[in-house]
């Protein structure tokens, strides 16, 4: 038994004891024990013998050394193999719906011996979940929308998620001598939202011939948190990982990466559009090359920027690649120049130990700057926020004169005293107005009350952005990527007021939200609203999340021009009271 099954038998082993409602710290002893032995670079089957060896591997005690000698002599753990015949695999399932929790999923099993999302789900159609205690028809609506929910998204995975783990894969690769490039293509590199599946291309003397192939793919398939094979062809290898995301790696000659990186970035639509205009100028363009039809010579195939050419296009950016009218831009070189990286300022959403952040002023201050941006805004919770101690008035004051004591003390870095507001039911804004004229950053924010109707949300936000002291509208829509829907509401009406009144739309680059869509980007750019794109960081670590949002804001086609922070300080503080720039 290797390394891989037998972290995966410790994952499970947790999980089926967290049903139990097993002590928290048992739980997480698996858990850290299955973490160490994946990332574990020798085989413990090489190292049992010598218990002290295992025993320095962190998180490695006495207890769970007798746990994989069990599984090394046995080839399982009479634990794992009781608590799934008491359990069933499909209870595995159960935990990742949002709402279906370990101690709900035992108080099912003990009502009805239900293990499965379909009996679950019949259950609940039935009315057969709301007479358990802590339950209620409510909540049995609830665990209905969140099962239908779990439906849709199943094989969905966040931008960072996707990265993250792209960015192991591409480490992994890059031990083994001979692969000279591995890079992430697919809808992760476009910038998407979600992520199906990770598409990496590899190229160099290690993919050569079929010989030196499956000596890669011998290498491969020892990643730390590969869970199964799903085939191994001649040029490529496909595999699932432990979270569920599928992998699929390309071998590609060097001559042919530039073509294969088009072909496998996408999208669909956009690669069906560009071979139909091949067609038209007399070539064929696939995974390989850019060919004559004629003679089947080779036009271009070793980057991304020949094949683009030979089209007579300007290279068109991964991020613009949706087939929006990318392809007639670049025929007639009016492709935008797209915001990047650098020409963000500062991050204006933050929040610290004041509220529900995890840093103090001087500690967000400090990663700010080492970022290199030339201001930031400290903006805590008002006190409609109860759980995360948000301010009233008296506290917002106080906290605002902090901020402005820091402020001064700072060189290189203006520090904006901001708050975000929360906008209440009714619209109104949960601070006194004599408290936001002070502020240099508003930020309104619904926080709550997501179930009004669209009629309802739409008056709401309508009166908030009349408040002469708003700045911008926080995460707009309200949705978490693969957990909430955004509450309904007409964007055009909002949209409007927005221009109307000089009040910017946040784009929130937290991974998890990506709140506004790239669709409502590109419809508040064609009516001349302002974008601010900010991280709504809660720690100092949470800053780099920055690079999402400018994803995002590519995909929406944005520059420099439509985003106020990348404004300097003064223009952008001016900015923030309404005074945006022409153009």
């Amino acid at each position: 038994m290797d390394n891989k099954s037998i972290a995966g038998i410790l994952y499970e082993t947790a999980e089926l004891l967290e049903i139990e409602g097993a002590d928290s710290f048992r739980i997480r002893s698996y858990r850290n024990a299955a973490e160490a032995v994946e990332a574990w670079p020798q085989q413990l089957s090489d190292l049992i013998s010598e218990p002290r060896q295992v025993l320095a591997i962190p998180g490695i005690g006495k207890g769970m050394l007798a746990h994989l000698e069990e599984m090394l002599r046995e080839g399982r753990l009479s634990l794992h193999a009781d608590l799934l015949k008491k359990y069933r695999p499909s209870m595995l399932e159960l935990l990742r719906v949002q709402g279906l929790g370990p101690k709900t999923i035992s108080l099912i099993w003990s009502a009805y011996q239900v293990c499965d999302l379909e009996a679950v789900e019949k259950l609940a159609r039935e009315g057969k979940l709301r007479i358990l205690p802590r339950m209620g028809e409510k909540q049995e609506q609830k665990l209905l929308k969140a099962i239908e929910d779990y439906r849709r998204i199943a094989g969905r995975f966040l931008l960072d998620t996707a990265e993250k783990e792209a960015a192991k894969i591409v480490e992994h690769l890059g031990r083994y001598p001979g692969v000279e490039k591995a890079t992430p293509a697919g809808s992760l590199r476009r910038g998407r939202e979600t992520v199906g599946d990770l598409d990496i291309l590899v190229t160099g003397p290690a993919c050569a011939n079929d010989g030196e192939r499956q000596k890669l793919v011998e290498h491969i398939i020892q990643l730390p948190g590969l869970m199964q094979i799903l085939a191994r062809g001649e040029n490529k290898v496909s595999f699932r990982l432990r979270g569920g995301l599928q992998v699929d790696i390309r071998f590609l000659p060097p001559d042919s990466f530039g073509a294969a990186m088009q072909y496998f970035t996408g999208s669909k639509t956009h690669n069906v559009a560009l071979r139909q205009r091949a067609l038209k100028m007399g070539y064929t363009l696939n995974e390989y090359s850019l060919a004559r039809l004629d003679d089947q010579q080779v036009v271009a195939s070793e980057s991304e920027q020949a094949v683009y050419a030979a089209l007579k296009l300007d290279y068109i950016p991964p991020e613009m690649r949706e087939n929006c009218g990318e392809i007639e831009a670049a025929e007639n070189h009016a492709l935008p120049r797209l915001i990047a990286d650098g020409e963000i300022q500062g991050d204006v959403h933050m929040h610290t130990v004041e509220t529900d952040g995890r840093n103090t002023i001087e500690e967000m201050v400090d990663a700010a700057r080492a970022r290199g941006y030339r201001y930031l805004a400290i903006t805590d919770h008002s006190k409609n926020l109860a759980f995360a101690n948000g301010l009233d008035d008296r506290r917002a004051l106080e906290h605002m004169e902090r901020i402005r004591n820091v402020d001064k003390a700072s060189d290189g870095i203006r520090i904006f005293a901001g708050i975000e507001v929360d906008i209440l039911a009714d619209g109104s804004l949960d601070l006194s107005n004599s408290v936001l004229e002070q502020m240099d950053v508003v930020i309104a924010s619904v926080h709550s009350h997501f179930n009004q109707s669209a009629e309802e949300m739409t008056a709401r936000l309508l009166k908030a952005l009349e408040n002469p002291h708003v700045s911008f509208l926080g995460h707009p829509t309200g949705r978490i990527l693969l957990r909430r829907d955004a509450y309904g509401f007409d964007m055009e009406a909002i949209l409007a007021a927005a221009a109307r009144y000089k009040v910017a739309m946040e784009l929130n680059a937290y991974p998890d939200r990506l709140d506004l869509s790239d669709r409502h980007l590109r419809m508040a750019r064609q009516r001349g609203v302002k974008i601010v794109i900010n991280t709504d960081s809660h720690h100092t670590t949470h800053l780099e999340k920055i690079r999402f949002g400018i994803l995002q804001a590519r995909r929406a086609w944005l520059t420099a021009a439509d985003v106020l922070n990348t404004l300097p300080a003064a223009e952008f503080a001016m900015a923030m009271k309404h005074a945006w720039p022409k153009g």
